[in-house]
């Protein structure tokens, strides 16, 4: 839902020229050009970017089924690896599309993360089942991806941890590797797998304890912010405010933002 130059839900006014923010629940608040009093419009639920995001998570049992039909044909191992590249490039354009077009919905920035890990898990917990990808290396991404989801709802009160720029990059990675090692390759191919999937796994650690670090810093401030009285959300760089806080000077992030948990 977008709030452009109107009164949010506490009766503030948005500043002209203030940057776009984003809230916890994937709301996006912006200065904007639509005259005072106007009532802010809701994005409709069945939207390209909802729909996109939708069959994201119903393409995630359709992968499995084709890898697990025939594991060792190559036929069955090509149709999982369309279904999964399919499921991974929505990945890519539904929160551009939702941001691009004013489709941004609470049930998007619920569903979309939720949707991001089930295809990712799906895929490791898959693949290891077929002794094709080492056990320690799924329980090490699963266990980092359940960590930073529940980081986030820790410090929810106080504000929401942006997505930082090695967060896209370990799903980049994790989706090129994961792609590549369902296809029946041999060779310096799949060594080439291994070696993404080796990056990917480096960068998720180093991109959890980072998130650690942010999300003890975010609550420390909003706990400072709350006892001198101050909105909270505000203070920390890559943090951004919740939804029932007044827009006004925020610090700038120019990277990409995630809402509610990937990253």
């Amino acid at each position: 839902m977008t709030l452009a130059g109107r009164p949010d839900e506490a009766g503030r006014t948005a500043t002209p020229g203030v940057p776009a923010q984003v809230d916890a629940l994937g709301g996006e608040i912006a200065a904007g050009d639509a005259e005072a009093g106007e009532r802010p419009q809701q994005a409709r639920l069945l939207n390209i970017a909802n729909i996109l995001t939708i069959m994201r998570l119903v393409l995630v049992p359709v992968f499995v089924v084709f890898l697990f039909i025939g594991p060792h044909e190559d036929g069955w191992r090509i149709a999982a690896f369309a279904a999964y590249a399919v499921a991974a490039i929505t990945d890519q354009i539904d929160g551009a599309v939702a941001r691009r077009h004013d489709l941004v919905t609470e049930f998007g920035a619920f569903v979309d993360p939720v949707a991001d890990k089930a295809l990712t898990g799906a895929a490791l917990i898959s693949l290891s089942i077929l002794d094709e990808i080492p056990w320690a290396v799924t329980a090490v991404i699963v266990v980092r991806e359940l960590g930073v989801t529940l980081l986030r709802l820790w410090v929810i009160r106080h504000g929401v941890i942006a997505a930082s720029r090695g967060g896209k990059l370990k799903t980049l990675l994790l989706n090129i590797s994961l792609g590549l090692a369902v296809l029946p390759l041999t060779g310096p191919a799949a060594a080439v797998s291994d070696a993404v999937l080796a990056a990917g796994v480096v960068v998720a650690v180093a991109t959890g304890v980072d998130y650690v670090a942010r999300a003890v810093a975010l609550r420390r401030v909003g706990r400072s912010a709350q006892r001198a009285g101050r909105p909270p959300g505000a203070q920390l760089p890559g943090a951004q405010p919740r939804r029932d806080e007044p827009v006004g000077e925020q610090p700038q992030d120019d990277g990409p933002k995630e809402v509610a948990g990937g990253g």
